[in-house]
């Protein structure tokens, strides 16, 4: 079933989802929570997540997995569950999915770093990734989101590592920095490196999600499809977030703001478009409508 979201690509642009973090803390996710708990303990609520945006018009959601992987999970001592929570991830989305409509096994960072930075070497990594990949698919993923990631290096394990034990195709997201000399991952790789070494690996698709909102976005998907010929995708933030008086966080990019760049987007080279953190349902709606008015 992968095969047809490609497919699909190469018909028309292709509507992701918006944040989940975001709606899960709206509807109560206490701060330090596991995300990836509520897929047992409140499944409605993860449910009607997915609900909510194939109803505003999306073609993909992701499954709430984000810090799924074993050593995510082991910060809140659920590292014994991980098969279990990322099974129920994909189960959720699959079961409120409309025909025609497509699951995306999200995989986010281990939040940790490899030697020489870290503790960790490059088989662990893969290993755990292969893990996380493995219930997913079991769970009835169609394909495989490996996002926000912010050094290559872990970006290539998850890959390696989620093409090992599933069938799945496998999409690939970075995260980057806009400064004066271009656009560099925290750990400074640049767009070229990251584009030709992810294609290199296999990657069906890839691109950026995250940090940047939708008008710094532009630029970067431009960078981006001047290294690649694969499908691109581009998940912008909402903004920066704004922490309230109340202690509530928002985001400094409105609604209409956001939208009136999606055309530049897709203008830019983007082939699958969605939001990330601060955007909501109400953001793939207008997204989905500004889509549909560029192709009438």
């Amino acid at each position: 079933m992968s095969r047809s979201i490609l497919d699909l690509v190469r018909q028309r642009t292709v509507l992701l989802d918006g944040a989940m973090g975001t709606e899960l803390m709206a509807r109560g996710l206490p701060q330090g929570t596991c995300p990836e708990s509520w897929n047992v303990e409140k499944p409605a609520v993860v449910e009607e997540i997915h609900r909510r945006y194939f109803e505003a018009g999306s073609d993909v959601v992701s499954t709430n997995s984000f810090g799924g992987s074993r050593i995510k999970l082991a910060g809140h001592g659920l590292e014994g569950r991980t098969a279990e929570l990322n099974l129920a991830a994909a189960r959720l989305a699959r079961v409120v999915t409309p025909a025609g409509r497509y699951v995306a096994g999200s995989m986010g960072p281990t939040g940790k770093f490899l030697k020489p930075q870290g503790e960790f070497a490059e088989g662990e990594f893969e290993a755990v990734f292969a893990e996380q990949a493995r219930a997913l698919a079991d769970g009835g993923a169609d394909v495989l989101l490996i996002e926000t990631q912010y050094d290559l290096r872990e970006a290539l394990c998850a890959l390696r590592g989620a093409r090992r034990s599933s069938p799945l195709s496998v999409f690939v997201t970075m995260t980057f920095n806009a400064v004066p000399r271009g656009y560099f991952t925290l750990m400074g790789d640049t767009v070229a490196r990251c584009m030709q070494e992810l294609e290199k690996e296999g990657a069906r698709a890839v691109g950026a999600n995250c940090t940047l909102n939708s008008e710094q976005m532009t630029g970067l998907v431009k960078a981006m499809r001047q290294e690649t010929r694969l499908p691109l995708i581009a998940q912008a933030n909402a903004g920066q977030p704004v922490l309230g008086s109340d202690g509530r966080v928002s985001y400094s990019q409105g609604l209409e703001d956001y939208v009136r760049f999606v055309p530049d987007l897709i203008r830019a080279g983007a082939n699958i478009v969605g939001g990330c953190c601060g955007t909501s349902p109400a953001y793939i709606r207008a997204m989905a409508e500004s889509i549909s008015r560029r192709t009438a």
